[in-house]
């Protein structure tokens, strides 16, 4: 095992182990557990979960799942898929659903099963977006339930998506640095 994923609490369960791309980093006290299959350069934060014990959960490239957030699945039912350049902010809860490349998902927002977030996208902070829900492309949804609020723009983007995105990438080597 890489020496970046020996004080995370990685576990199999039903005969599957997670599996890791290539420079990858998991904190002391992230917990991965089961069918999970993570791209290059994806990050978990302090106390996040990824749990694919009742179903798989799949991450593309560059997913940063940040601290205290939940990435689970319903048994039988619902798997989680998430793209590429994909941040899933503190404290959110995605269960159960399908994210495409370039979204930001805020921090204590709550994705229910069988949502499906098109690519270029942001969730807000505390949103909560119910079973079902389909988030169209180059959106902003907001709210309780969340609701679209506005188109986004390029600026937001490259401002708040893609500088995310980048910045867990170097977060995340500064601690590769350190062990």
């Amino acid at each position: 095992m890489d020496k970046q994923y020996k004080m995370a609490l990685i576990k199999s369960c039903r005969g599957f182990s997670p599996k890791f791309g290539s420079d990858c980093w998991m904190a002391e006290n992230a917990t991965i557990v089961g069918d999970v299959e993570m791209g290059n350069e994806c990050s978990v934060w302090f106390g996040a979960v990824v749990r694919g014990d009742v179903n798989s959960i799949r991450m593309g490239n560059r997913v940063n799942v940040q601290d205290g957030a939940v990435i689970h699945c319903t048994y039988e039912k619902t798997k989680t898929t998430l793209g590429n350049n994909v941040s899933i902010g503190h404290n959110a809860l995605v269960h159960g659903c399908t994210v495409e490349d370039n979204v930001l998902i805020g921090m204590g927002s709550i994705v229910m099963d069988n949502c499906y977030i098109e690519s270029n996208c942001i969730i807000a902070a505390g949103a909560v977006l119910l079973e079902n829900t389909r988030v169209e492309s180059w959106s902003v949804y907001a709210g309780i339930p969340a609701r679209k609020v506005k188109t986004l723009s390029p600026e937001l983007f490259e401002g708040e998506v893609q500088r995310i995105a980048n910045n867990y990438v170097k977060y995340s080597g500064w601690f590769k640095e350190q062990e």
